[in-house]
């Protein structure tokens, strides 16, 4: 490992954030030296940022913690125009006013981690939406060489697929690289940060500061993340782990963090929490059975984060109810309320287990069932006609679904 001067590289490389940078040894130099002022940009394509964002905001909230400046700028100029990386596809077109909703959805999973007070948010619309285009290709196109455009990864591997590639999105990087420029001559930023995928686009932007107006501008990237069994990070079976509670609650959230896989434990909690090192390779070392307490660890740790203690100690205390003692029901665990006329006639399992969550669609819950993997207070459910009658509830009026042994759900009577 390198000896780094600065504590934001040191706390960078010692909890696996760092994989690429463009002058490492000038940069450890600039943060030794006094507060850097960086940039992480996010496209406003939803209304909440998910788990596949986490390993960014978390590199933010160091940078915030070791003394220096993260500026976070909502993409709201890129975003009508689509980032190739990583796609086969181009992104469909999505209006300013849904734009703004998603803007102000990312704020709020921004909030939780990062002192929004201490920093700033800023939008690239500001100026890419008021660029005249003759000028512009004037000033800034003749920087960018074809050759080297077709050379980079998110439009190289497009096209080695053969997977259309719009001009839309070929603009995509040096719209990318300008606002790195204007970042720089507007708030003194002079590093971008990223993940992996965006490397090319970084290296533009630090090229054409110095092409434009002789800047000193750096790039540092986190290596793009997947489970042990390859499994894209942010994705589960029922969909996006998102960080927001009005798309997931803190216990769905809790259970994502729980179901670690082993291999995945030390790496998630160097990342994903800030317990200290030593604590860490503590839990790391526990073997067979033990293991899982390392996981409620750092599923309580990072739902903290996201969701505050007070809900991630309820959802690891309504874990323990559910599986521990066997408890049917807990006031965390994801639920619906149904009137009791629809119970008294009868509510299909298969809607239920979509609307609950517990299944991604209800072609997948009928799937579940054929499989024995569905159960209707703790009984197996075998039937995919089955439906969900009053009979089935206790008496608080709570009937409990489950799939699978660690994931449950309730319906309730109104």
């Amino acid at each position: 490992m390198t000896a780094f001067r600065s504590d934001f590289l040191r706390v960078f490389q010692e909890r696996g954030f760092l994989y690429q940078a463009t002058d490492l040894e000038a940069l450890d130099a600039a943060f030794a030296k006094g507060p850097v002022t960086s940039y992480w940009g996010m496209d406003a394509t939803a209304d909440s940022l998910h788990v596949g964002s986490l390993v960014g905001i978390m590199a933010n909230r160091w940078l915030q913690k070791t003394g220096h400046k993260p500026i976070l700028l909502i993409g709201g100029g890129t975003t009508k125009i689509g980032d190739p990386s990583g796609r086969d596809e181009s992104r469909q077109l999505i209006s300013n006013e849904t734009i703004a909703t998603n803007a102000a959805g990312i704020r709020r999973s921004l909030a939780p981690f990062i002192d929004l007070d201490a920093t700033q948010m800023v939008d690239n619309a500001e100026w890419l939406d008021h660029l005249q285009y003759i000028p512009f290709l004037r000033e800034v196109g003749r920087h960018f060489s074809i050759n080297r455009m077709l050379s980079m990864d998110s439009v190289k591997s497009r096209l080695d697929r053969e997977q259309p590639l719009s001009f839309l999105e070929f603009n995509y990087m040096i719209l990318q690289a300008y606002d790195f420029v204007e970042l720089y001559k507007r708030y003194g930023v002079n590093l971008q940060i990223g993940g992996s995928d965006q490397w090319g686009n970084i290296v533009s932007g630090t090229d054409l500061g110095r092409r434009l107006v002789e800047a000193e501008l750096y790039g540092l990237t986190w290596p793009l993340l997947t489970t042990a069994s390859g499994a894209k990070m942010g994705k589960s079976a029922q969909g996006a782990i998102w960080l927001n509670a009005d798309r997931l609650g803190a216990y769905e959230y809790w259970q994502y963090w729980r179901n670690t896989e082993d291999a995945d434990v030390e790496r998630f909690l160097k990342l994903f929490t800030e317990l200290p090192l030593d604590e860490i390779a503590r839990l790391a070392k526990l073997q067979g059975a033990e293991i899982n307490e390392a996981k409620k660890v750092l599923a309580t740790e990072a739902t903290a984060l996201a969701h505050g203690r007070d809900a991630a100690t309820e959802a690891a205390e309504t874990a323990r109810r559910t599986f521990e003692e066997g408890a049917a029901t807990g006031e965390a665990l994801p639920s619906l309320v149904k009137s009791r006329a629809d119970l008294a006639a009868g509510i299909s399992v298969v809607d239920l287990l979509a609307e609950l969550g517990l299944a991604a669609s209800k072609g997948e819950a009928r799937r579940l069932i054929k499989g024995g993997g569905i159960r209707l207070n703790d009984v197996q459910v075998s039937d995919e006609n089955a439906k969900l009658t009053d009979s089935a509830l206790d008496g608080d009026g709570v009937a409990k679904l489950s799939a699978g042994k660690k994931r449950h759900a309730l319906v309730k009577s109104a």
